[in-house]
Formats: C-alpha cells, structure tokens, sequence
C-alpha cells in the first residue's frame, strides 16, 4: 500500500498507518478473524472463521469496491459480498507468493486507477 500510495508507512506505526489509509479513502479488512494452520501459507489453512463482513457493510454503506489479497482470500469472501460491490481478486502481497513485487504492484496500482473511472 505504501508503494501504491507513495506514502513511507512501513516506518509508520499502526495509529499513523491507518490515518494515512483512511485519509486515501482505503480501509482494510480480514476476511478471517482466526484460523487453525501451520507456517504461513494460505493453503494451510484450516477451520477459518470469517469475519462477519456484514458489520463491515453495515458501518461503510459508502463502500463501493473491494479488492481482495490473493486467491484465497477471494475464495472465502466473495460469497459474501453484495451484488451491488465491485469486486477484484489481486495477486497476494505475501512473500510466499513468489510473482515480482513489480508485477504485483501494477496489478494493485491497475485496480486503484481503476476506481478512478
């Protein structure tokens, strides 16, 4: 988020962060609330809880677009999602998704520019 917004908030704290995000109009949600898994991969994970998404639309009725963070993500939230949302599942910013950070991030910048239009 920090490379598409052009704003330095790995060296930010968590408060700071959220501030800038929410000052680009961007808030960030886990479609998980916990799970059970083993290492980090999403293919490891087991028993998911989701979070309950519902809230989410209910405090945001402005909320119009929502970009998921990898396929795996995509897979649990989008069953959730009003008809009336855009939606786009983007590549997984975590390392262990092995694509370029760069093709990673023109695909995340392509959808941003996107919400432009």
């Amino acid at each position: 988020m920090g490379a598409i917004l052009g704003e330095p908030l790995q060296t930010l704290d968590y408060e700071a962060r959220t501030a800038i995000l929410l000052a680009h109009r961007i808030g960030l949600w886990d479609v998980y609330s916990g799970c059970e898994r083993v290492g980090s991969l999403d293919s490891a994970i087991r028993r998911g809880r989701l979070n309950p998404l519902h809230t989410l639309f209910a405090a945001a009725p402005a909320l119009r677009y929502v970009g998921f963070n990898g396929k795996a993500a995509a897979k649990a939230g989008q069953p959730h999602i009003p008809a009336h949302l855009r939606t786009q599942t983007l590549p997984s910013s975590s390392p262990a998704y092995t694509l370029a950070f760069a093709a990673k991030l023109q695909q995340w910048q392509q959808f941003f520019a996107s919400l432009r239009t």
